[in-house]
């Protein structure tokens, strides 16, 4: 397995180019994995009371049309 020593290494060493399509990967990956983590949160119940919160917050007239 590779360290993240050795990716850093080696991102270091891309060329302009290569660091443009590295980082837009990269970007779009971590997304991903940002999603797929609010989604195993969600389906764990681990946002409920946060959602609960919002809502009761809005029933009580504290939110605003953005």
């Amino acid at each position: 397995m590779t360290t993240a020593e050795d990716i850093e290494n080696a991102v270091e060493q891309l060329a302009p180019r290569e660091l443009v399509r590295f980082r837009a990967w990269f970007e779009a990956f971590d997304a991903r994995q940002f999603d797929a983590a609010i989604e195993r949160d969600i389906g764990a119940g681990k946002r409920d009371a946060h959602a609960e919160e919002a809502l009761a917050a809005h029933r009580a007239g504290r939110s605003r049309d953005l």
